[in-house]
């Protein structure tokens, strides 16, 4: 069969066709390569080629380190690393039919912390909404130092405005792929859940998704500048250098992601915690979108309430044992102390010790199930439920309950379980170090990648709206 070549505004475009028959277009250029004068700065239009260019490999990647966790292998999910390269603002596509046209669109922002993660991962895979006539895209955008760091002279949010920049790109591009750009389900999961939660607050985003899907994120993980301008102080004094974009241009990639490892490590963040008394990130990640510019002029979480978003028809929910990725197969589960807990979290809350307490620490309580559930629900679960309550559209809400077999049962429904039953692709995370264990349910899969379609093309996933009654979502 002829590989299908599709015009884009900037040139045509050459993919691949899939082993089930569908168009794959890989690395797609939404915007210019972020480097020289336009590193640290807002995301522009990709210049234009002249002859068909291939579109059959995944681009390079965000620049980023790999961490892994001990005894499992995420890379199906995360990916596996770091893929140089200075054009790394690109999309994928997958589309069922060229000659389509009207086809539900559905446009996925990856998770990692802010701090890696790609969107060409092999979890992250089109085939099943494609066989249930959707096109999806992927999208790859600035993180860490490069695209949450505010810097002087610099621009602000630049991994948002990456985001935004994919879904202009979107509406001005997606007819040719088949896609409706009048039907754009934005989604995403961890941090790009956090981001499209954020985007959803934004006065930028207007028109440019009609749907949105938070997977275990939302609006209220934000920094203000204050403690965002404390961490470039910090990652500057790593670097010898100054907070500005001036200065950090003139700094390799190399030594940016060094500094950045600096402030990862134990003791090398600064002090992250807002006027409150809370660090918004808890631990998971210093770097976070900031509140105070045009991207985000006001807080996400306060904007939604006042009716933000309200056009946008809305599912959002969390796994129910978010923490265990973190505590089980570390073995922190089982070693955590009461002292400990309430230290681990003191960095993060003001009032450790009465929130475990609420949780049931100082009872029969193994210390580490009480850090588990205080911290999916401070970190997740609260503000999923916030989110669900203060959003004015039509909105849905999920729990994802399925354990996973792995450590006799202990990593449960951690953070990140359900993302495989969402592109239904269990097979890249099956296994004895895959985070779904051996015999994932299939019919389980069906019906996850079934919701987020039928919710892309009808608006709604198949189950009943949130009334705003905390015990009444849907669970899977």
């Amino acid at each position: 069969m002829t590989d299908p070549v599709v015009p884009t505004t900037s040139g045509a475009v050459r993919g691949q066709v899939t082993a089930a028959g569908f168009a794959l277009f890989r690395g797609i250029p939404y915007a210019a390569a972020p480097e020289g004068d336009l590193r640290f700065a807002e995301p522009v239009p990709a210049p234009p080629w002249e002859d068909v260019r291939d579109a059959l490999r995944p681009g390079p990647t965000a620049p980023q380190r790999r961490h892994d966790v001990p005894g499992l292998d995420l890379s199906p999910l995360t990916g596996a690393g770091w893929r140089p390269g200075p054009e790394y603002l690109t999309v994928d596509v997958w589309t069922p039919r060229l000659g389509a046209a009207g086809l539900p669109v559905l446009v996925f922002v990856h998770g990692g912390a802010f701090l890696g993660g790609t969107g060409s991962a092999p979890v992250y895979d089109g085939t099943s909404f494609n066989h249930a006539g959707a096109v999806l895209v992927t999208v790859q955008y600035r993180l860490g130092v490069d695209g949450f760091l505010p810097l002087d002279g610099g621009t602000t949010n630049l991994g948002l405005r990456d985001q935004l920049a994919a879904l202009r790109w979107v509406q001005e591009n997606i007819e040719g792929f088949g896609g409706n750009p009048g039907n754009v389900t934005f989604f995403g999961a961890a941090s790009g859940a956090v981001s499209v939660a954020c985007l959803l607050a934004s006065p930028l985003s207007q028109g440019l998704f009609h749907k949105a899907i938070v997977q275990s994120g939302h609006p209220d993980m934000v920094r203000d500048f204050v403690q965002a301008r404390r961490l470039a102080r910090v990652i500057a004094d790593e670097l010898k250098s100054e907070p500005t974009a001036e200065a950090f241009r003139k700094v390799s990639t190399e030594q940016l992601l060094d500094a950045q490892d600096a402030v990862l490590r134990p003791g090398g963040a600064p002090d992250l915690r807002d006027a409150l008394g809370y660090d918004r990130g808890y631990g998971l990640s210093p770097f976070l979108p900031v509140v105070g510019d045009d991207v985000l002029p006001q807080h996400p979480a306060k904007a939604i309430k006042a009716g933000a978003g309200r056009d946008v028809d809305l599912v959002v929910g969390s796994c129910s044992e978010e923490m265990r990725l973190y505590l089980v197969p570390t073995g922190a589960l089982d070693a955590v102390t009461d002292d400990q807990a309430v230290a681990s979290l003191a960095v993060s809350h003001p009032d450790p010790a009465g929130v475990l307490e609420r949780y049931g620490l100082g009872s029969d309580a193994p210390a580490g199930d009480v850090l588990v559930g205080a911290l999916t629900d401070l970190v997740f679960r609260d503000g999923v439920r916030d989110l669900a309550e203060n959003h004015a559209g039509r909105t849905f809400r999920y729990e994802f309950e399925w354990g996973s077999p792995l450590h006799d049962g202990a990593l449960g429904a951690c953070h990140g379980l359900e993302l495989p039953f969402v592109f239904d692709a269990l097979g890249p995370l099956s296994g004895p170090r895959g985070l779904l264990g051996e015999n994932p349910p299939r019919e389980l899969a069906d019906d996850l990648n079934g919701a987020w379609y039928r919710f892309a093309a009808t608006g709604s996933p198949g189950w009943p709206e949130y009334t705003g009654e905390d015990t009444l979502f849907h669970t899977y």
